[in-house]
C-alpha cells in the first residue's frame, strides 16, 4: 500500500517527523517497505501560461508559443505538444534547467525561430509515463510559482507491506485510524454529504448469489463530460500511490478505492442490458476482460451479468465490453461486498491479482459501500458534470456478516502481556480502534471483563486473543516486559523399542545423504506417470497448476529436487524425504509417514584412493540395509513397480509385511526428465523403520568359532535369500553368522547355473566345537540346500 504523507497528514497531523512516522508504523506491524520522494528537484521548472500558440512557419507539427513565467517579459517557446493551447497553464523549464533525467535545456533555434526553454510532459520531470503530451495545470495556478510549490512535490511516498489479516488498512482511512490511536491524535477524513438525485432513473440489481455478494449498490449518472480532464491534485495522488491516470471516471473509482479501501467499478450503462444480476456463471460462458483475456467460465465463477450476458468476473476485473470509454456519456457505478474467499478462489484458478481483488481477498469492510458510492458521485460530478440518480441498494441482511462480539477479561490479559494493563487504557485503546466496549456488570471469578464487539473493518478480530495482540500493538511491542518462563518439566519415557526420527535422519546422513524437504502438492502429470493407478487427490485452491495434487508418495517431490540439482550442474546427488503421504482407502482419504530417499551418481565422493564406481541396486539396498538395521524379518521380494524399471524393483518386507518399495527408476521417466544416468529410489513407512528390536545382552562365548567356506552350484533362478532362509530353517544354534562374499558364471559351471560363495561361522557358548560337530552341521545345512534348491557343492 503506497500514499502520500501529505495526504495522510490531511487526515491526521501527528507530532511526528517522516522517519518517527515511519518507525510507529513498523513498530505497530505495518511494516514500511520504504520512504522516498516523491519527485526529483525541479529547480527552475515553474508554473506557465501560453498567451498564444501559432503554427511553426516550417514546421506542421510545431507550434511557436508566447509564454507568460511570471518573469516580465513574454517568452517564445517551440512546442511540439498536440494539446498545447492558449490560455492553458503548464510547467516550463527555464533556459539552463536540468531535468530530472540529467538534460540540460538551453536556449536554442528550432527551425529557425529561437526557443527559451521547454514546456514539459510529465515524463520530462519525473510525474508520471505519459509522453503523449504536455502536462497541463489547473487554470488558477499563480503563474512564476516554482512547480514543487504549486504541486505540494516537497512530500514523501511511503510504501507499506501489510500483513494479510490487515486489508482494512489497504485504504489511507485505514493507515489514518491506526496514526490517529498510536498518536492519540484526532483523525478529520473529508466531509462526505450524500448527493441529491437530479434525475429519477434507477438500474434494476437482483442477488443470485446472496452469500457471495450481500450488498450490491448501484447509481446511474447521466451526461457526463467524457473528455473532462482530471485534476491534477487527483492525479498526482494517484501518481503516489502508484495508480496510473486513465480518465476521470476510471481515475474517481481508483481514488475512492485508495482512500476509503472500497474498490469500486464503473459501466458505460449504454452497453448494459435492462439490469445487474449477481449470480453464478453459466458453464461455458465466455467473458472478455479489461485487459483483453477471453475467459472461458463455469459454475464456479461470480459474475455481475446483465440481462443477456456477463459484463464483469465480480470483485477481480470489469469486461473489455461495457466499460467506460472516450464517447462514455451515461454510467453507472458498481460498489458491492464479496465474500473474501469467493474471489481468493476464482483470482488465483485465473491467475488474476488485481487492486480490486486483492482487497477484497483480504477482507472489505461491510458497512462501507454506501459511503463509498457517494464519495465517487460526488467526486465526478465536480469534475465531469452529469446528472446523478437515485442510490440504488439491494441488500440481503441475512448473509451480511456480522462483527464479532468478545469477551476480554483483564486476567488474561495480564497472562498473556506480562503486565497488568489499567481498565482505562484498555477502553481508551480499542475505542480508538473503532471498538465498542461494553464493561460487565458481573464478572465472576474473572475480575474485570467487558464486552468488546470488532468494527466491521476489522473481520481479524474474532477472539479474546485478537484483542490482546492489539492492546500490545498500540501499547508497543517494546513494553512488554522480560520474564523469564516458568514450569514444570516432566520426562517423558522413551520406550527403547521405538527409535526416534532424528536417530533416523541420522543413519541416512552418516551414509552420505542430505535432507530434503519438499511440498505435499505435486504436479498432477508426473504422480500419474509415477504411480498411473493411483487416486491423486486435486486440491480446491492450489497455489499453481504445477502443484494441484496431493502427493501419494515422497518420489515426485525428490526426483523434483534431483532435477533442480541436475540442471545446476550437480552430477552426485543422495536426498531423502520423511513427511506424510495420502491416499485412499476404504473411500476415505489416508495419511501416513513415509520416508524415502533418491540417488544418483557415484557411489562415493571423488577423491584419489578411490574409483569413480556408480551407485547401483545393491548400494542402495545396502542403506536400506542399514536404516532397518535395528530390527528382524527383513527381506526383498521382486516385484514389479509402475514407476521402477523391470529387473531392478523390489518389494520390502519386514516379518511378511510390506513396508516399502526400492528400485531404479524407469528408463522412460529419466528420459523424459533429461536425467543423466540411472536413478535409484526407495521408499519405506516410517513406523515400520522406528520398529526396533529390544536390545539384549548376549554373553561372549569364551571359546574359539570356527569358520568353513562352501562354494555351491544352483540354479540361476535360486536368490542368495532364499539359500539364507534355507540355512536358518536348519535351526543350528552354533551358527552365529552367515556372508555371501562371490558369485561366480562362466567355466565349468553349467548353463543356467551360478555358483555361490558363502562363509559360515560356527560358535558354542560352553564348550569348544570340535571338527565332528562342525562336520555334521556343514552336512545337515548341505543337505538341506541340495533337497529344497537342488544345491551342489562345487567340486
Amino acid at each position: 500500500m503506497k500514499f502520500s504523507e501529505r495526504w495522510l497528514r490531511e487526515w491526521v497531523d501527528p507530532a511526528v517527523d517522516t522517519d518517527g512516522l515511519v518507525a510507529q508504523l513498523t513498530g505497530a506491524g505495518l511494516e514500511v517497505d520504504s520512504a522516498v520522494p516523491a519527485a526529483a528537484a525541479l529547480d527552475g521548472v515553474v508554473v506557465a501560461e501560453v498567451k498564444a500558440a501559432e503554427p511553426h512557419p516550417d514546421a506542421d507539427r510545431l507550434r511557436v508559443c508566447t509564454v507568460d513565467d511570471g518573469g516580465g517579459e513574454l517568452l517564445t517557446v517551440v512546442c511540439g505538444a498536440p494539446n498545447v493551447r492558449a490560455g492553458a497553464r503548464y510547467p516550463l523549464a527555464r533556459s539552463g534547467t536540468r531535468l530530472p533525467d540529467g538534460k540540460k535545456i538551453r536556449r536554442s533555434k528550432i527551425r529557425g525561430i529561437e526557443s527559451n526553454g521547454m514546456l514539459c510532459s510529465p515524463i520530462e520531470i519525473g510525474l508520471g509515463e505519459d509522453a503523449d503530451g504536455i502536462l497541463e495545470l489547473a487554470a488558477d495556478a499563480p503563474i512564476g510559482m516554482d512547480l514543487r510549490v504549486h504541486l505540494q512535490l516537497d512530500d514523501t511516498v511511503i510504501d507499506v507491506d501489510l500483513t494479510p489479516n490487515r486489508g482494512d488498512c489497504l485504504g489511507l482511512a485505514g493507515i489514518a485510524r491506526e496514526v490517529g490511536v498510536l498518536n492519540r491524535a484526532p483523525v478529520t477524513p473529508p466531509e462526505v454529504k450524500p448527493v441529491e438525485p437530479t434525475i429519477p432513473d434507477v438500474f434494476p440489481i437482483h442477488l443470485e448469489a446472496p452469500i457471495d455478494c450481500p450488498r450490491y449498490i448501484g447509481r446511474i449518472i447521466r451526461g457526463i463530460d467524457p473528455g473532462a480532464p482530471t485534476p491534477v491534485w487527483m492525479r498526482e495522488r494517484l501518481r503516489r500511490s502508484g495508480v496510473r491516470s486513465i480518465s476521470a471516471v476510471v481515475d474517481v473509482t481508483n481514488y475512492v478505492m485508495l482512500e476509503l479501501g472500497q474498490p469500486m467499478h464503473a459501466f458505460d450503462l449504454a452497453l448494459l442490458d435492462r439490469e445487474i444480476r449477481v449470480r453464478r456463471a453459466c458453464t461455458d460462458e465466455r467473458l472478455v476482460l479489461l485487459d483483453g483475456t477471453e475467459l472461458r467460465l463455469d459454475e464456479g465463477a461470480l459474475v455481475i451479468a446483465d440481462a443477456s450476458r456477463a459484463v464483469a468476473l465480480a470483485g477481480i476485473m470489469g469486461g473489455e465490453h461495457s466499460g467506460v470509454g472516450d464517447d462514455t456519456r451515461d454510467v453507472l457505478l458498481e460498489c458491492a461486498w464479496f465474500h473474501p474467499r469467493t474471489v481468493a478462489v476464482e483470482a488465483r484458478r485465473r491467475g488474476l491479482h488485481t487492486d480490486a481483488s486483492h482487497r477484497y481477498e483480504r477482507g472489505v469492510s461491510t458497512d462501507l459501500q454506501r459511503l463509498a458510492t457517494e464519495r465517487a458521485t460526488a467526486l465526478l460530478v465536480a469534475i465531469a458534470g452529469g446528472s446523478p440518480g437515485p442510490l440504488n441498494e439491494a441488500v440481503d441482511e441475512r448473509t451480511v456478516p456480522t462483527p464479532a462480539v468478545i469477551r476480554l477479561r483483564a486476567s488474561r490479559i495480564e497472562r498473556m502481556i506480562g503486565e497488568p494493563v489499567g481498565e482505562t487504557e484498555v477502553v481508551d485503546i480499542l475505542e480508538r480502534l473503532g471498538m465498542s466496549v461494553q464493561a460487565e456488570s458481573d464478572a465472576g471469578n474473572d475480575g474485570t471483563a467487558w464486552t468488546v464487539t470488532a468494527p466491521p473493518f476489522r473481520s481479524d478480530v474474532t477472539i479474546e486473543a485478537d484483542l490482546i495482540e492489539e492492546l500490545a500493538r498500540v501499547r508497543g511491542y517494546d513494553r512488554v516486559p522480560e520474564i523469564t518462563p516458568s514450569g514444570r518439566l516432566d520426562v517423558s519415557p522413551l520406550p527403547e523399542g521405538r527409535l526416534s526420527v532424528e536417530r533416523v535422519r541420522d543413519r541416512l546422513v552418516e551414509r552420505g545423504y542430505q535432507e530434503a524437504i519438499t511440498y505435499s502438492f505435486v504436479e498432477p502429470e508426473l504422480q500419474s506417470t509415477l504411480f498411473p493407478d493411483a487416486r491423486s487427490w486435486p486440491l480446491g485452491n492450489p497455489m499453481s497448476s504445477e502443484m494441484s495434487t496431493m502427493r501419494v508418495s515422497t518420489w515426485p517431490g525428490l526426483l523434483g529436487a534431483l532435477r533442480n540439482n541436475v540442471n545446476r550442474q550437480i552430477e552426485r546427488v543422495r536426498l531423502f524425504e520423511t513427511g506424510l503421504v495420502f491416499f485412499e482407502e476404504d473411500g476415505a482419504l489416508r495419511q501416513v509417514e513415509r520416508i524415502g530417499g533418491v540417488v544418483m551418481g557415484t557411489v562415493a565422493p571423488q577423491q584419489w584412493g578411490l574409483g569413480a564406481a556408480p551407485a547401483d541396486f545393491f548400494d542402495v539396498k545396502a542403506d536400506v540395509e542399514a536404516l532397518l538395521a535395528s530390527g528382524d524379518g527383513l527381506a526383498f521380494a521382486a516385484e514389479s513397480h509402475p514407476a521402477l524399471q523391470p529387473g531392478q524393483s523390489a518389494r520390502v518386507t519386514r516379518d511378511g509385511d510390506p513396508i516399502g518399495w526400492i528400485g531404479g527408476i524407469h528408463p522412460a521417466v529419466v528420459r523424459d526428465w533429461r536425467l543423466p544416468g540411472p536413478v535409484f529410489v526407495f521408499e519405506l513407512d516410517l513406523d515400520a523403520v522406528r520398529a526396533s528390536a529390544t536390545p539384549r545382552h548376549t554373553p561372549v562365548s569364551r571359546y574359539p568359532a570356527v569358520r568353513r567356506d562352501l562354494a555351491l552350484v544352483v540354479d540361476e533362478a535360486v536368490s542368495a535369500a532364499a539359500v539364507q532362509a534355507c540355512i536358518a530353517q536348519a535351526g543350528l544354534a552354533v551358527l552365529k553368522k552367515f556372508e555371501f562374499f562371490d558369485v561366480y558364471r562362466g567355466e565349468g559351471i553349467d548353463s543356467g547355473r551360478k555358483s555361490l560363495a558363502l562363509g559360515l561361522t560356527f560358535q558354542d557358548a560352553s564348550r569348544t566345537l570340535g571338527d565332528a560337530d562342525v562336520d555334521t552341521c556343514i552336512e545337515t545345512i548341505v543337505g538341506r540346500l541340495r533337497d529344497e534348491l537342488g544345491a551342489d557343492l562345487r567340486g
